[in-house]
C-alpha cells in the first residue's frame, strides 16, 4: 500500500469514482462522517440503494441533518465510526469520505474493527482521504496541520489489512477540485466548520487570508486536492 501517488494527475469528480467502483444499486449502505450529507443525497438519488444509515458525530451538523425531509431511504444517526449502531454483517457497503482522519487517533483501530464487523462477507469499505500535498493543503496547514492525523489514518488502514479483518481490494489516486468564490466563502466553509474549532490570532488570520488570495482569480480561488481511496473488502 502507498500513501500517495504524485504521478496521479487526473482531475475527476469523486462521485464518478465511487459510482464506478461500488455496486450501489440495492445496497445496504452505512456512511460514516456524513457531514452535510451531500454524498448521501447524491447516492440516495442516483444509486438506488436499499437503505442508507448516515452517521455524524458532530451534534450541530447532526441536528441540521435531522431536518432533511426529502430523503425517505436515509436514516440519520448521531454516532462515531468507533461505535456504529448497526448489527453484525448488516451492510453491503461502508463509506467514509475524507473523514477517517477526523476520528481521534486512539480510536482509529476501533473504527476499522467496527467497519469489518458491520460489513457482510464480501462487503466493501470505501475510504477516501485527502493526500498531504497540493496548494489547498498549503493554505490549510497554516492553521490546521493535518500531517500527523492523515498519516495515522493511513497507518490504521494498513494495520487492519495486515491483521486480516479487512483485505485490500485496490487503491485509487486522483485529484478533485476544491473551489471558493472568495475568502469569505473559504471562511464560512472551512474556518467556520462546527466539527473543529479554529481559533486564529489576528496575525495568523491575515497570513491565511493573504496566502489564500494568491490563488484568487476573476472566477474565484481554484484549488486541486489530491485524494487517495483505499478500497477494502471483508473476506
Amino acid at each position: 500500500m502507498q500513501i500517495n501517488d504524485p504521478a496521479a494527475d487526473a482531475v475527476v469528480d469523486e462521485f464518478d469514482v465511487y459510482t464506478e467502483l461500488l455496486p450501489l444499486d440495492g445496497a445496504r449502505i452505512i456512511e460514516l462522517g456524513c457531514g452535510a450529507a451531500q454524498h448521501t443525497r447524491d447516492i440516495a438519488r442516483t444509486g438506488r440503494p436499499e437503505a442508507i444509515l448516515a452517521c455524524e458525530v458532530d451534534s450541530v451538523q447532526h441536528e441540521k441533518n435531522l431536518a432533511i425531509d426529502d430523503l425517505p431511504g436515509v436514516t440519520f444517526v448521531h454516532a462515531g465510526a468507533e461505535a456504529i449502531p448497526a448489527e453484525d454483517a448488516s451492510a453491503d457497503l461502508v463509506l467514509m469520505f475524507k473523514s477517517l482522519h477526523h476520528v481521534p487517533v486512539e480510536r482509529m483501530d476501533a473504527a476499522l474493527a467496527e467497519i469489518a464487523r458491520v460489513l457482510r462477507p464480501g462487503g466493501l469499505a470505501y475510504i477516501s482521504e485527502p493526500v498531504y500535498a497540493g496548494d489547498f493543503n498549503e493554505v490549510l496547514r497554516l492553521f490546521h496541520d493535518e500531517r500527523e492525523v492523515r498519516e495515522a489514518a493511513f497507518a490504521a488502514v494498513q494495520r487492519a489489512v495486515d491483521a486480516g479483518p479487512l483485505e485490500l481490494a485496490g487503491q485509487h489516486f486522483f485529484q478533485t477540485r476544491n473551489d471558493f468564490a472568495d475568502f469569505a466563502d473559504f471562511e464560512q466553509r472551512v474556518l467556520g466548520v462546527t466539527h473543529t474549532r479554529h481559533e486564529l490570532s489576528s496575525e495568523l488570520y491575515d497570513k491565511v487570508r493573504r496566502t489564500f488570495e494568491q490563488y484568487q482569480g476573476p472566477e474565484g480561488a481554484r484549488f486541486l486536492m489530491p485524494i487517495r481511496v483505499d478500497l477494502l473488502r471483508r473476506p
